[in-house]
Protein backbone atom coordinates (compact mmCIF):
# COMPACT_ATOMS: atom_id res chain seq x y z
CA UNK A 1 0.00 0.00 0.00
CA UNK A 2 1.20 3.49 -0.84
CA UNK A 3 1.55 6.37 1.55
CA UNK A 4 0.72 9.64 -0.19
CA UNK A 5 1.68 13.03 1.17
CA UNK A 6 -0.61 15.64 -0.30
CA UNK A 7 -3.18 18.32 0.33
CA UNK A 8 -6.89 18.55 -0.35
CA UNK A 9 -6.11 22.05 -1.71
CA UNK A 10 -3.77 20.62 -4.37
CA UNK A 11 -5.45 19.85 -7.71
CA UNK A 12 -2.86 17.19 -8.56
CA UNK A 13 -3.45 15.47 -5.22
CA UNK A 14 -7.21 15.47 -5.69
CA UNK A 15 -6.79 14.01 -9.18
CA UNK A 16 -4.39 11.37 -7.88
CA UNK A 17 -6.83 10.34 -5.15
CA UNK A 18 -9.73 10.26 -7.62
CA UNK A 19 -7.83 8.00 -10.01
CA UNK A 20 -6.51 5.70 -7.29
CA UNK A 21 -10.00 5.41 -5.80
CA UNK A 22 -11.53 4.71 -9.20
CA UNK A 23 -9.05 1.90 -9.87
CA UNK A 24 -9.16 0.49 -6.34
CA UNK A 25 -5.51 1.19 -5.59
CA UNK A 26 -4.95 1.15 -1.84
CA UNK A 27 -3.21 4.10 -0.22
CA UNK A 28 -2.99 6.11 2.96
CA UNK A 29 -3.48 9.82 2.22
CA UNK A 30 -1.68 12.17 4.58
CA UNK A 31 -2.95 15.73 4.22
CA UNK A 32 -0.02 17.94 5.19
CA UNK A 33 -2.40 20.83 5.94
CA UNK A 34 -4.25 19.03 8.72
CA UNK A 35 -1.44 18.31 11.21
CA UNK A 36 1.86 20.08 11.71
CA UNK A 37 3.59 16.75 12.39
CA UNK A 38 2.57 15.52 8.94
CA UNK A 39 3.84 18.75 7.36
CA UNK A 40 7.09 18.37 9.28
CA UNK A 41 7.48 14.74 8.16
CA UNK A 42 6.87 15.74 4.54
CA UNK A 43 9.35 18.62 4.72
CA UNK A 44 12.02 16.34 6.18
CA UNK A 45 11.43 13.91 3.32
CA UNK A 46 11.46 16.73 0.76
CA UNK A 47 14.66 18.19 2.19
CA UNK A 48 16.55 14.88 2.15
CA UNK A 49 15.33 12.81 -0.81
CA UNK A 50 16.94 13.67 -4.16
CA UNK A 51 13.68 12.86 -6.02
CA UNK A 52 12.56 16.37 -4.98
CA UNK A 53 15.64 18.20 -6.31
CA UNK A 54 14.01 19.19 -9.60
CA UNK A 55 10.83 20.33 -7.83
CA UNK A 56 12.83 22.60 -5.55
CA UNK A 57 14.80 24.00 -8.51
CA UNK A 58 11.64 25.05 -10.34
CA UNK A 59 9.69 26.18 -7.29
CA UNK A 60 7.24 23.27 -7.08
CA UNK A 61 6.12 21.86 -3.74
CA UNK A 62 6.48 18.22 -4.75
CA UNK A 63 2.94 17.05 -4.16
CA UNK A 64 1.59 14.49 -4.31
CA UNK A 65 4.57 12.50 -3.05
CA UNK A 66 4.03 8.76 -3.13
CA UNK A 67 6.00 6.37 -0.95
CA UNK A 68 6.12 2.69 -1.77
CA UNK A 69 6.22 0.02 0.92
CA UNK A 70 10.00 -0.27 0.39
CA UNK A 71 10.35 3.44 1.24
CA UNK A 72 11.17 4.63 -2.27
CA UNK A 73 9.56 7.92 -3.28
CA UNK A 74 8.13 8.97 -6.62
CA UNK A 75 6.10 11.92 -7.84
CA UNK A 76 4.60 10.80 -11.17
CA UNK A 77 1.37 9.15 -10.07
CA UNK A 78 -0.02 9.46 -13.59
CA UNK A 79 2.99 7.72 -15.10
CA UNK A 80 2.62 4.97 -12.50
CA UNK A 81 -1.01 4.44 -13.56
CA UNK A 82 -0.13 4.31 -17.25
CA UNK A 83 2.72 1.85 -16.62
CA UNK A 84 0.27 -0.29 -14.62
CA UNK A 85 -2.14 -0.44 -17.56
CA UNK A 86 -4.63 2.16 -16.35
CA UNK A 87 -5.84 5.19 -18.26
CA UNK A 88 -5.51 8.46 -16.37
CA UNK A 89 -8.94 9.96 -15.89
CA UNK A 90 -9.01 13.72 -16.35
CA UNK A 91 -10.26 15.53 -13.30
CA UNK A 92 -10.77 19.13 -12.29
CA UNK A 93 -10.17 22.32 -14.16
CA UNK A 94 -6.44 21.99 -14.83
CA UNK A 95 -5.59 24.24 -11.89
CA UNK A 96 -2.11 24.17 -10.43
CA UNK A 97 -0.32 25.01 -7.19
CA UNK A 98 2.72 26.60 -8.86
CA UNK A 99 3.06 30.25 -9.71
CA UNK A 100 3.74 29.31 -13.35
CA UNK A 101 0.62 27.11 -13.44
CA UNK A 102 2.51 23.98 -14.48
CA UNK A 103 2.61 21.80 -11.37
CA UNK A 104 2.35 21.45 -7.63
Amino acid sequence: MFKIYGSEMCPDCVACKYNFDTYGIEYEFIDINKRLKDLSDFLKLRDTDPVFDHCKEIGDIGLPALIREDGSVFLSWDKYLEESGFRVIGFGDGASCSVDGKGC
